[in-house]
């Protein structure tokens, strides 16, 4: 079991697991979110290489269109 924050919030999971993993578990969409893992934003391209682990801190931000 591993523990980690996410938008603030204390979540455990089983292990850890790729980024890219993680969010397919959520049923996000990959290309419409950024993510800072550890203070560094992670890549697109990378998500599927991004680790998520023990005590690590992650932001998920969904993008949202709009305006004048």
């Amino acid at each position: 079991m591993i523990s980690l924050q996410i938008n603030g919030r204390h979540v455990e999971l089983e292990g850890p697991i790729s980024l890219l993993a993680y969010l397919e578990k959520l049923d996000v969409n990959p290309r419409s979110v950024a993510v800072e893992h550890n203070g560094v934003i992670i890549d697109r391209s990378t998500y599927a290489d991004a680790r998520l682990d023990d005590g690590d801190v992650v932001e998920i931000v969904r993008m949202v269109g709009g305006g004048a």
